[in-house]
């Protein structure tokens, strides 16, 4: 649906609140995630991952339903439940099932599932929408979602002696929201997460104004290259270290913004976003792994809880900054891209910091 939004907020008269439409999004996700963290080590992975794929129905369903800036707007906001519980449980579980000396090739191939469903999904959207209707696309992404449901019925559960839920799992300790081992991974997502909100916010419009017709091409253009590189980055990661991938990880993505920064046609913008898919595939699974090396198995899901709050955080004040930047003016793309890039090449300079530490300390 995501490519498809903006130009449907666009024409419920909600122009000029194009960068809610993934910040709202990314907040109740950030929101959500401790508490599903907190379900994920307690309750169990399979009813978060089961919740979290019902929302996705739910929300989908109620979009044609709700016609109003305001409705659509605070169902944007709750549909986050679903990126705020499905990810969380489903990183722990992929944890779970393999050894840890391989737990980055396993989250890496984990990944290609999200990432086959992002290649496909922006293209599929936005065909149905020019074929059909906008109402005809969110019944589409409910009976994909509820296909997820259905699979999920079917595995079984990893976490050693699940508990049923009760609410008083929902009272978490101010102490017990943030995994303190997680946080240098987290801020280093958060630094590069911040050009995926700007590319969601932005590349719709940038689309149109390159003359390029379906919306979905770029978002199926950087998610093909993030599925290729996605099969040997959590390898690597297991080989050279998390810290390494991240660093070249994050020069990708300065090269990739540095291209959208300056797209002048088509061609640049797709190259731009095949570079951007390379720095995306190499750097979740290895974040996420990153997170768990560092914590107690008992914290798993906490830890990966974490990294996924900087991820949220990083959306959806990368959605913010980059839509106000933009205000609906073409001439002000360039300086919307330019501020994820310099973002990543910060990341890049703490990443070279942390990588020299350990040296020193190594040698010593």
């Amino acid at each position: 649906m995501i490519p498809e939004l903006p130009a449907y907020l666009t024409a419920m008269g909600g122009a000029e609140y194009k960068g809610w439409i993934i910040a709202l999004f990314t907040l109740m996700a950030g929101i959500s995630r401790p508490f599903s963290g907190r379900l994920t080590d307690t309750v169990g992975r399979v009813p978060v991952m089961i919740f979290g794929s019902l929302v996705c129905v739910v929300c989908s369903l109620l979009y044609p339903v709700l016609h109003t800036i305001t409705g659509f707007l605070l169902l944007r906001f709750f549909h986050g439940f679903s990126t705020g519980f499905k990810p969380t449980a489903t990183s722990a579980y992929g944890a779970d099932v393999v050894h840890e000396s391989r737990r980055g090739e396993a989250l890496g191939a984990l990944a290609i599932g999200y990432t086959l469903g992002a290649t496909i999904g922006p293209v599929i959207g936005s065909w149905v929408v020019s074929h059909y209707s906008y109402h005809a696309m969110f019944v589409t992404s409910a009976l994909m979602a509820l296909g997820s449901v259905a699979i999920l019925f079917n595995i079984h559960e990893t976490l050693p002696a699940p508990q049923p839920f009760r609410w008083s799992l929902l009272r978490i300790p101010k102490n017990e929201i943030i995994e303190p081992t997680a946080l240098r991974p987290a801020l280093i997502l958060f630094l590069l997460s911040i050009s995926l909100g700007s590319c969601l916010t932005l590349v719709p419009d940038y689309s149109v104004e390159l003359g390029m017709r379906n919306k979905g091409v770029f978002f199926t253009c950087f998610t093909i290259t993030s599925l290729l590189i996605r099969l040997v980055a959590g390898k690597s990661s297991d080989r050279y270290g998390r810290q390494m991938v991240l660093f070249f990880s994050s020069l990708a993505l300065v090269v990739s913004m540095l291209f959208l920064a300056f797209a002048n046609d088509p061609l640049v913008l797709m190259t731009g976003a095949g570079i951007f898919g390379l720095s995306l595939g190499m750097n979740s699974p290895t974040v996420a792994a990153w997170a768990v090396d560092l914590c107690a198995i008992e914290h798993r899901g906490k830890a990966v809880a974490t990294v996924y709050i900087a991820l949220e955080a990083g959306i959806g004040g990368g959605a913010l900054l980059s839509a106000w930047i933009y205000n609906n003016h073409a001439e002000n793309f360039m300086y919307a891209f330019l501020l994820p890039a310099i973002c990543a090449a910060f990341s890049m300079v703490i990443l070279y910091r942390w990588m020299q530490q350990g040296k020193a300390k190594g040698a010593t």
